[in-house]
């Protein structure tokens, strides 16, 4: 098989395991950076380029798209599906994944449970917009931040609003959503590969921080999962189109709630954590699926 892996780095951990793991299974692999990568459209000769030469006989390829190149890496991804590539995660369930917004919307339509969250656009709603969500502490997040960047914890109506209003200086996009205060700055990393959780690991912040993200120094182990948790991890992957899904859960008083799901989820945190060789179980998957004429 002839695997391509859309990324803009072959040194990262998550994209060198990925053709270590491929290479060892036999297969054909080469990392091509997107925006490297220019095509042609015309009926019938639909056609992609790379550093001067066509790219021909690719079976499957992997996205390992960044927020900086989502637009054109996804319009790269949607050129090699209408080429009769198969990919895991389509340029449509990238795009769903990416739009936090988007992506929330399409998940409560699914009704998988998750803290509440509030969307709103002009100056004059601010009050009443978060007087639907409730009382602080209130999480302001970017709709398309990742790694835990963008996300403010405000403690205060008065902070709340002051954070809205730099955010709308800067003509972002964001949402709020209700804080919830029983994860004590924890959550669940579920990994999905097709239609199962291959690994799971619980993050915790660090001192004085609320975001369990390992980028912002919080540390991870090893996670037991409820027969619930794994339910809603599967389904958000699901029903988003992904085939690989970093799937995120908090725990709460109420039960499990989703809080985001990633489509280029990194390799290093979990496999370090639990021990389980994610990396072979996506090759296996895209074996399958390809094998299938999927």
């Amino acid at each position: 098989m002839k695997i391509a892996i859309l990324s803009r780095n072959a040194r990262l951990y998550s994209t060198q395991r990925l053709v270590d793991v491929a290479r060892e299974r036999g297969h054909v692999v080469r990392v091509l950076d997107p925006l490297r990568c220019y095509v042609r459209i015309a009926p019938g000769n639909m056609s992609i380029r790379y550093k001067g030469k066509a790219l021909r006989g690719i079976d499957a390829a992997i996205p390992r798209i960044g927020v900086t190149s989502t637009f054109y890496g996804t319009a790269v991804l949607r050129q090699l599906e209408m080429m009769g590539v198969y990919t895991p995660n389509s340029s449509d369930a990238v795009l769903r994944a990416r739009d936090k917004l988007r992506c929330l919307q399409i998940l409560a339509a699914k009704g998988l449970d998750m803290p509440a969250t509030v969307f709103g656009d002009n100056p004059d709603d601010t009050a009443d917009v978060l007087a639907t969500l409730g009382e602080p502490p209130h999480v302001i997040k970017l709709n398309e931040g990742s790694q835990g960047t963008g996300v403010v914890l405000a403690e205060k109506r008065s902070a709340s609003q002051s954070v809205i209003e730099a955010f709308r200086g800067l003509y972002a996009n964001f949402l709020v959503q209700e804080f919830i205060a029983e994860a004590k700055g924890s959550d669940l990393r579920c990994f999905v590969v097709g239609k199962k959780v291959v690994a799971a690991m619980q993050r915790e912040a660090s001192p004085g921080e609320f975001r369990a993200n390992l980028h912002r120094g919080g540390s991870a182990m090893k996670a037991d999962l409820s027969s619930e948790e794994r339910r809603i991890a599967v389904q958000a992957a699901s029903a988003l189109g992904l085939g690989v899904a970093g799937v995120d859960i908090l725990r709460s008083n109420r039960g499990p709630l989703l809080l985001e799901v990633n489509a280029s989820p990194g390799l290093e945190g979990i496999e370090t954590v639990t021990g389980v060789d994610v990396s072979g179980e996506i090759i296996k998957h895209l074996e399958q699926n390809v094998a299938r004429g999927r």
